[in-house]
């Protein structure tokens, strides 16, 4: 569904004309052109065919001689503190990891050392700021963030909304930007959280456009955990709603991820059709009915899908 390059197409907000052989957009367009070229996000690699990066998913590389599993642990553990809000202790990561305790002990060691983790007098450990280090370097080199920012800003300021925009990233949805007029949202919404895609607007919506064994796979492989009463765990209904979503052109979903929020996605296709990525609207706090979501937010929604896939070449 990704296209493996993207490249950006840099425009000077201040121009009037067009560049010749761009598809026509909401705002203003430039004078005068300069290509950026970066790479999109690579497709899902196999481990991100689980729901965690733990032992199981890295004992299934383990006839393969270049596969360094000391890193991948130190990863894995990395990852198990970051999804927790409470400092943990060695036997808390390696019970939640699946990964024997020396091994954490010794990845634990690693990363304190290197300003990755701090540790406490009663030996419970958590992230230290530096890990914003490795967000911080994707996002100002990613150029469908680095573009995205102020379509996002305007988008949020024209709806006094919360918009964000988000990739498939195997099995997840991660979120890339958001405006930055956004009111305060939930912590499961921050720029680089990751989410299930099936109980995201944003996820079905990009989810629907996949090729049938591709979606057939991801059906088969997925845990429908409800997350509300409202989350859609049933897949013959699932596959109900990501058809609506297709057909429609927009996917909403309301109050499955978390209660009283509800959510509409259009996705972003690059200049060669590519889908890339979802642009949304989040509503925390209240709920519209899907008829007043589209009444009110799709067509603005779409402008802005559409003017960032002009600058997009596949």
């Amino acid at each position: 569904m990704r296209p493996a390059h993207l490249e950006v197409i840099m425009r000077n907000p201040a121009a009037n004309q067009d560049a010749p052989d761009r598809a026509p957009v909401a705002s203003e367009t430039p004078d005068r052109t300069a290509s950026v070229s970066a790479h999109a996000p690579a497709p899902a690699p196999a481990l991100a065919d689980f729901d965690v990066l733990g032992a199981e998913a890295i004992e299934r590389f383990a006839d393969d001689p270049d596969f360094v599993t000391a890193l991948a642990r130190g990863l894995a553990v990395l990852l198990e503190l970051s999804d927790k809000k409470r400092r943990m202790t060695i036997a808390q990561v390696s019970h939640r990891t699946g990964i024997p305790r020396a091994a954490v002990r010794r990845s634990l060691h690693t990363l304190v050392n290197l300003g990755f983790v701090a540790v406490d007098d009663a030996r419970r450990f958590h992230l230290r700021p530096r890990v914003l280090s490795f967000s911080h370097a994707y996002l100002s080199a990613s150029p469908l963030a680095v573009a995205a920012q102020p379509i996002l800003d305007r988008l949020g300021d024209a709806l006094r909304e919360a918009c964000s925009l988000a990739i498939l990233d195997g099995d997840e949805i991660t979120y890339l930007a958001r405006s930055a007029s956004s009111r305060i949202m939930s912590p499961s919404l921050n720029v680089g959280r990751r989410l299930p895609a099936f109980c995201t607007s944003i996820g079905q919506v990009l989810l629907a456009q996949l090729p049938p064994a591709e979606l057939d796979a991801y059906i088969a492989r997925t845990r429908f955990l409800p997350f509300t009463e409202f989350t859609v765990t049933a897949p013959a209904r699932f596959r109900e709603l990501l058809q609506r979503a297709h057909d429609n052109g927009y996917a909403y979903t309301s109050q499955q991820i978390e209660m009283r929020l509800c959510t509409m996605a259009v996705p972003v296709r690059d200049r060669e059709g590519h889908y890339v990525a979802g642009i949304n609207v989040i509503l925390q706090g209240r709920v519209l009915a899907e008829a007043e979501m589209v009444e009110m937010f799709l067509r603005p929604l779409r402008e802005a899908a559409l003017e960032l896939g002009s600058l997009l070449l596949g």
